[in-house]
C-alpha cells in the first residue's frame, strides 16, 4: 500500500487504518473500568430510548438505534439534535436520551441536552471523545472514549468507536455475552483484511470518476449507507445520495446510469431481497460497489467491484466495520481529485453556533 504518513490526507487515513486497534483499546479500558455495567444498573428499563446527534453523530444514532432494539428488545429510535429543540413536540415525554457529540462541543446537542435535562428533567446519558468537555457538564451521565479522538475534520475511528460503545451497552442491556464476545475477536479480524479492503476501494477510486454516488443499506445498515454517503461527500465534495435498498426501485433508479455508482451494503437478513435489487440495477447499466459479509453467485456476477468481509461474528456486530470501504472511498476519491480530506472544504471540525 502507499505510504500516506507524511502526505495530504496523512491524518485521515491513518485514523481510518487504526479503527481496528482503537476498537480495541475502547473496549480494553471499558472492561477495565466495568463503566457499561454500572450504566446498565443505572439506566431506567421498559423505557423508549432515543439516539441524538447531528451530521455523523445523527447517522450514528440510526445503526445505534436499531442495533439497540436488536440486542435489547426495547423501543428506539433516532433524531438529529435540532428535532428536539425545533419540534418539541414529536420528542416522547418518557425516554432514555443518548445524546452523541465527537467533541463535546457541538452546539446544536448542547442546546437539545440543556432543554432535556432542564425543561423536560431527564437524565441523559452523553458519548463523547472529547475530555473535560461542556456536554460533561450538562449530561447526568458521560461516556468518553479518548482514545478514539481525531486529528482530522471528518468522524471516522471515533464514528465506529462510539457506535461499538454503544452496541456494547446495548449487549449488556440484552444479556448478550456472546455478542460481547464476538466485539472483542472484531478488531482483530477487521485488521486482518484491512489491506485488501484498501486496494479493492483504491483501485475502485483510481479507475475513474462518477456523476453520482449511491448508497443502499437496510435495518441497522441504513445508518452505515448515510454515513458512508457523507464520507464521500465531505473528503471528495462529490455528489452522493442514500436509499434503502428496496426504496431505490420505487423511483430514484431512474437515474441509474453507468456513471452512477451505486454502493449496495447487503445485510444477512435481508439478503435474497437485497440481492435481487443489485441484479435489477445491474441490468440498468449503473456500476456497483457491494459490501456483503459473503458472497454468493449473483453477487460476484453482478458486482463491479467486491469487498467481501468474512468477519466470524453476528451481523449486529458487523455493522461498524461496513462503513470502513465507504470512508476509505470518499478518502481515495478526494485525493484522486486533488484535495485534502483532511481539511475538507466548507467545513470545521466542531459546529459552534454563535450566541446571541
Amino acid at each position: 500500500m502507499v505510504d500516506w504518513k507524511a502526505g495530504v490526507g496523512a491524518h485521515t487515513i491513518a485514523e481510518i487504518l487504526s479503527e481496528p486497534s482503537t476498537w480495541k483499546s475502547c473496549l480494553n479500558a471499558l472492561e477495565k473500568t466495568s463503566e457499561l455495567q454500572s450504566l446498565n444498573e443505572k439506566l431506567p428499563r421498559n423505557i423508549e430510548w432515543v439516539f441524538i446527534g447531528c451530521g455523523s453523530s445523527f447517522y450514528l444514532a440510526q445503526a445505534a438505534s436499531a442495533s439497540w432494539t436488536i440486542l435489547t428488545g426495547e423501543k428506539s429510535r433516532a433524531l438529529p439534535a435540532s428535532e428536539v429543540t425545533l419540534f418539541p413536540q414529536l420528542f416522547p415525554a418518557a425516554c432514555q436520551p443518548v445524546l452523541i457529540t465527537r467533541s463535546g462541543y457541538t452546539s446544536e446537542v448542547l442546546q437539545a441536552a440543556e432543554y432535556l435535562e432542564e425543561r423536560l428533567h431527564l437524565q441523559t446519558l452523553a458519548i463523547t471523545c472529547g475530555l473535560d468537555t461542556p456536554i460533561e457538564k450538562i449530561a447526568s451521565h458521560c461516556i468518553q472514549l479518548a482514545a478514539a479522538d481525531e486529528k482530522s475534520t471528518v468522524m471516522t475511528r471515533s464514528f465506529t468507536s462510539m457506535l461499538i460503545t454503544l452496541q456494547s451497552l446495548a449487549a449488556i442491556r440484552g444479556g448478550r455475552r456472546d455478542f460481547l464476545d464476538a466485539l472483542r475477536k472484531l478488531p482483530d479480524q477487521v485488521a486482518g483484511s484491512l489491506n485488501a479492503i484498501h486496494s479493492t476501494i483504491k483501485s475502485l477510486a483510481d479507475s475513474r470518476a462518477f456523476a453520482d454516488y449511491v448508497f443502499l443499506g437496510q435495518g441497522p445498515f441504513f445508518g452505515i449507507a448515510q454515513e458512508s454517503m457523507l464520507k464521500v461527500k465531505e473528503m471528495s465534495c462529490s455528489y452522493a445520495q442514500c436509499f434503502h435498498t428496496l426504496e431505490f426501485r420505487h423511483g430514484p433508479k431512474a437515474i441509474v446510469s453507468p456513471e452512477t455508482l451505486i454502493t449496495f451494503i447487503i445485510s444477512e437478513t435481508g439478503f435474497a431481497a437485497e440481492v435481487a435489487v443489485l441484479e435489477e440495477i445491474k441490468k440498468l447499466g449503473g456500476t456497483t460497489l457491494v459490501i456483503s459479509n459473503a458472497g454468493d453467485s449473483v453477487i460476484r456476477r453482478s458486482a463491479d467491484y467486491f469487498v467481501e468481509l468474512s468477519l466470524d461474528v453476528p451481523e449486529t456486530a458487523r455493522v461498524a466495520a461496513s462503513v470502513i470501504p465507504g470512508q476509505l472511498l470518499g478518502f481515495c476519491t478526494g485525493i484522486k481529485k486533488g484535495l485534502n480530506p483532511d481539511e475538507p472544504r466548507n467545513l470545521s471540525r466542531v459546529v459552534m453556533l454563535e450566541t446571541k
